[in-house]
């Protein structure tokens, strides 16, 4: 990384955040030695940090300033006021040097839905390809495939050779991964393609972003940004945070011509003669293009910001995922990394002696490993749910009308080849009731209790509640206003509720009950729904917190329905601005994110690559 005093007037393409799309986009275009980029990224190289690369230190970031911007929420109506936290990585690597590694691919209905909404050029067919590329995934022993079901992987589909590692546990065999594994085949719900083939269903055993040489974090710092660090033509700076893009007026379009950056207290410009390119994320994207005059004229004339491109459309359509979970109690003898989270001091000296040893055991794997990707089922979830629930959104349609983005939910959630939830579940236990008031829901990392849990959690894959993230003033320094407006709509309720049902059935399939002492306790005296929707709603407005994956603020739509991009990336109504991270996402995919935002940035690199020539 150059020195600041270092740093040239201008350059072909300035990539504002050095996270997971920025260092993508950066390492892609530096692949032409004749072209110069700068990245500029507000928190700093982490590389060398082991709560970043031992894979389970990630709980321990959460909340660490130096490492997390720690946005919250704005409280949620309909989640009894609750104000929840969003956890946003504060490092190069952006979110990917803080998340829990799992990597969980996304649906090909989901992809070619992006299309649907006026997108040309983007659906599975086209993306796909950009799934392969940013991972590679490596597989473990015999004994371990066997163990973890995995002969659903697919050589002509995985990632062989791309920048990101991508490996499964390893080490004595685990039951609890076991159980689900069979728990799953004997419901015939076992996934029989490949995850990546986009047409995946059922349950699995998930791969996670962590490097099996070195059992470490494989991130986008690590994958894509150390390997092109010496490359003269990329200049990476950190601790620079950019205030507002930089405009000149050229007939009817502004023209971005550079940014405004503050660096150890410093103001500074910095000149782009091709492109500045947007990587911020979810959160900070709009945010800077509402300090630089691209936004809702209303808001930014209250804040007497001069308007450059009037587009209401800034920072609206946030989605999220939104999460809740159960825990139970295990039998005795049934490892779980309860004792871990409880901090005692002689289970903890030993795993980190084991690890330091020779990279293994707990703190070499990631969260979650057990995965299922899960329609509204009559085995779970009692029979007729499916017809039922599809009622309610043809109900729904007929008092309210429909939208091209409602019609999308609607068909996948109620298609049995869909996954409207994502299931998961870990060996430990969680508590996200805010029984204690504590500001920000940090409560569900508190002290845990004594004995072992597993927890089963239910992801909503598809949400229909539109939230916003907006500035409140003209400082750089002062967060947006956080609004995910979760569970606002009501058939998101109807949806997250019916799987909550469907964990407590879950549980009592075999061999995964076995697992469980048969009068255990729960996580929370209300974790008892006795196939009751009205008590699963109550404990979901309780309990749902974000799944973290923030998406959609800046969305790529046509603009007369929504849109901040157009299909090529560029910001409406400007020239050389292009946005290349999580806010482009029209409709937030199933599972975690991370996979798709590392696609998105692999084809925006190609696309910036074809409009240059």
């Amino acid at each position: 990384m150059a020195a600041q005093t270092d740093l040239p007037t201008s350059f072909d393409y300035i990539v504002v955040g050095g996270g997971t799309s920025g260092l993508v986009v950066a390492a892609r275009l530096t692949e032409n030695a004749d072209v110069k980029v700068l990245v500029l990224e507000a928190g700093e190289n982490q590389l060398a940090n082991p709560m970043i690369n031992i894979p389970a230190m990630w709980t321990g970031i959460l909340g660490n300033p130096e490492l997390d911007w720690a946005f919250l929420t704005t409280p949620q109506e309909e989640l009894k006021g609750r104000i929840l936290r969003h956890p946003q990585g504060k490092a190069l690597g952006g979110s990917s040097a803080l998340n829990a590694e799992i990597l969980v691919a996304p649906a090909k209905v989901d992809i070619d839905g992006w299309g649907q909404l006026g997108n040309p050029g983007w659906n599975w067919d086209v993306l796909a390809p950009y799934y392969r590329k940013f991972h590679t995934v490596n597989l473990p022993s015999q004994e371990n495939i066997e163990h973890l079901g995995l002969d659903w992987v697919d050589d002509s589909i995985r990632g062989i050779d791309g920048p990101i590692q991508a490996s499964f546990p390893v080490g004595a065999p685990d039951p609890l991964t076991k159980a689900w594994i069979e728990t799953h085949k004997e419901m015939d719900n076992l996934i029989k393609v490949d995850v990546f083939s986009g047409t995946a269903i059922g349950g699995y055993s998930s791969h996670s972003s962590i490097d099996p040489k070195t059992r470490t974090r494989s991130y986008a710092a690590s994958g894509y940004y150390a390997p092109a660090s010496s490359r003269p033509n990329l200049t990476v700076l950190t601790g620079a945070s950019v205030s507002r893009v930089l405009f000149q007026n050229e007939g009817s379009d502004p023209v971005a011509t550079g940014v405004h950056f503050s660096i150890n207290g410093e103001g500074k410009e910095v000149n782009a003669t091709k492109e500045v390119i947007m990587a911020a994320g979810a959160f900070a994207t709009p945010k800077i293009l509402e300090l630089s005059g691209v936004g809702n004229s209303k808001l930014l004339t209250s804040l007497n910001i001069p308007v450059v491109v009037d587009n209401p459309n800034v920072g609206e359509n946030l989605q999220d995922h939104a999460i809740s979970a159960i825990s139970f109690e295990v039998n005795d003898g049934v490892p779980t990394a309860d004792p871990l989270l409880r901090q005692e001091p002689e289970p903890l000296q030993a795993v980190m002696g084991q690890y330091m040893t020779d990279q293994t055991g707990p703190l070499s794997c990631g969260s979650v490993a057990s995965h299922s990707m899960m329609p509204i089922t009559d085995v779970l979830t009692g029979e007729g749910s499916m017809a039922q629930l599809a009622s309610l959104f043809d109900e729904y349609a007929s008092k309210h009308g429909t939208d091209a983005a409602f019609d999308f939910v609607r068909s996948v959630t109620t298609d049995p080849k869909q996954a409207s939830a994502c299931l998961l579940m870990f060996a430990a236990q969680v508590n996200a009731h805010d029984d204690k008031g504590e500001y920000g829901g940090r409560n569900y990392l508190q002290m845990p209790k004594a004995g072992n849990f597993m927890t089963l959690c239910s992801l909503l894959c598809h949400p229909l509640s539109r939230g916003s993230t907006h500035i409140t003033c003209d400082n750089i320094n002062v967060p947006p206003a956080i609004d995910p407006k979760y569970l606002s709509h009501p058939l998101d309720l109807e949806v997250i509720s019916r799987h909550l049902l469907s964990l407590e059935t879950l549980a009592k399939k075999e061999p995964l009950a076995q697992q469980l002492k048969p009068e255990g306790r729960r996580n929370h005296e209300t974790a008892y729904f006795h196939n009751d929707l009205e008590l699963a709603k109550d404990y979901a407005r309780t309990t749902v917190i974000s799944n973290n994956h923030p998406s959609c603020t800046c969305s790529m739509m046509p603009r007369e329905k929504g849109g901040v991009v157009d299909a090529r990336l560029r910001v409406y109504g400007t020239k050389n601005l292009r946005i290349v991270d999580s806010s482009i996402m029209p409709l937030i995919p199933v599972g975690n994110i991370v996979t798709t935002v590392y696609a998105v940035a692999e084809r925006a690199a190609d696309i910036i690559k074809e409009d240059q020539k």
